[in-house]
C-alpha cells in the first residue's frame, strides 16, 4: 500500500477486518473521507442540526459545518457543501487538492 494519506478502514465505530482477520487498511481518498465523516460526528453539530427547526438556523449550522470540513489542509478551499438527502441524512462532497471529489454519504446524527 503506498498511498499518501492510509488509515484504518472504521465501520460502526469498530475496525474492519480482512479475512486474515487483520484491519483493513484504505488510502488516499477513501482515508480523507473518512476523516471527514469522523471529524463531523465528533463535532456534535449534527446533532444540533438535525435538532433545529428554524430553516435559518439550520443553514447556519450547515455553513458552520463546511467551514468545518474546509479547514482540512488535504481539501480545496470553498469546495465543501452539505446537502441534506432525506431528513436528518446529509450528503457531503468536497474536493481534494491531489485526488478530486470526495463524497461522505448517509453522515447522520
Amino acid at each position: 500500500m503506498g498511498g499518501q494519506y492510509i488509515d484504518l478502514l472504521i465501520q460502526d465505530n469498530d475496525l474492519v477486518l480482512d479475512l486474515s482477520r487483520q484491519p483493513e487498511p484504505i488510502q488516499d481518498r477513501a482515508s480523507i473521507a473518512q476523516d471527514i465523516a469522523h471529524m463531523i460526528r465528533d463535532s456534535g453539530l449534527l446533532i444540533t442540526l438535525v435538532a433545529e427547526r428554524d430553516r435559518l438556523r439550520q443553514r447556519d449550522c450547515i455553513q458552520q459545518l463546511e467551514l468545518l470540513v474546509e479547514n482540512d489542509e488535504r481539501l480545496v478551499p470553498g469546495t465543501a457543501q452539505i446537502i441534506e438527502q432525506e431528513p436528518g441524512v446529509f450528503l457531503v462532497t468536497a474536493t481534494t487538492l491531489e485526488f478530486g471529489m470526495v463524497e461522505v454519504s448517509g453522515v447522520s446524527a
